[in-house]
């Protein structure tokens, strides 16, 4: 039976490595076992002296197994300094993105949420519409913003923009790989009653699927949704 979820190929720009499993672990397991194409750019690594090569080896190794085990096809590490985008030219992370948008077509881009907290992830889900830019013929159709826990909550949703989602989709099946994943993530994870801990992730899909009467979700704001006419989805050298 053919998944209703037809995002098509996709790209999730993740500002750090394991916001894309906070996010949308859950939705990058359910296209990947529908025969869909998921590409992952972690946006960011770290850098010395702040993190040594050796934990900057361990989170990209934790990252890359995760991204496995999810049925991610590739992932591109775009090694933008972390925690330093606000210092980093605009133009250089929006030039990025682009080449990547232009190399792998996607019809749907994941984005982190532009009200979150950290700045980031704020610059990053700006520089990744510059790249989704419907200046050519093939250019994103669907473009949706996911929520990170622990950043998304914590905005000031008086001054800044408040996640509110408008589209949801079901993870009953593959929540177990997105805690799973998200377990791998050693570095990164914390003890409940932590946000990024894997009882408060788990509460959290349970809620959303909730919302809508589901057992299990992720949520998203709905960007943009062209409607069109089908498309070659063929991308070459990836």
């Amino acid at each position: 039976m053919t998944d209703p979820l037809a995002f098509g190929r996709t790209l999730v720009v993740a500002p750090h490595p394991d916001d894309e499993i906070l996010g949308v672990g859950g939705t990058i397991a359910r296209l990947a076992r529908a025969g869909e194409d998921v590409f992952v750019a972690i946006v960011t690594s770290g850098r010395p002296p702040t993190f040594s090569p050796s934990q900057i080896a361990t989170v990209r190794g934790e990252a890359e197994h995760a991204h496995a085990l999810l049925g991610v096809r590739r992932t591109f590490w775009l090694d933008f300094p972390a925690a330093g985008l606000a210092d980093t030219p605009h133009s250089e992370l929006n030039s990025a993105l682009q080449k990547l948008v232009v190399q792998l077509r996607p019809a749907t881009m994941l984005l982190p949420f532009v009200g979150d907290m950290h700045l980031d992830h704020q610059l990053s889900f700006a520089s990744a519409l510059v790249a989704a830019r419907p200046h050519q013929a093939d250019y994103p159709e669907r473009i949706l913003a996911y929520e990170t826990l622990s950043e998304t909550n914590w905005n000031a949703p008086y001054l800044t923009a408040g996640f509110h989602p408008n589209l949801f989709v079901e993870i009953g099946e593959t929540l177990p790989l997105k805690l799973e994943a998200m377990g791998i993530f050693e570095t990164q994870l914390k003890a409940f009653p932590h946000e990024r801990s894997l009882e408060a992730l788990k509460a959290l899909a349970l809620l959303r699927g909730a919302t809508v009467h589901l057992p299990a979700a992720e949520a998203f704001v709905l960007v943009r949704h062209v409607v069109q006419r089908a498309r070659t989805e063929a991308a070459a050298g990836v």
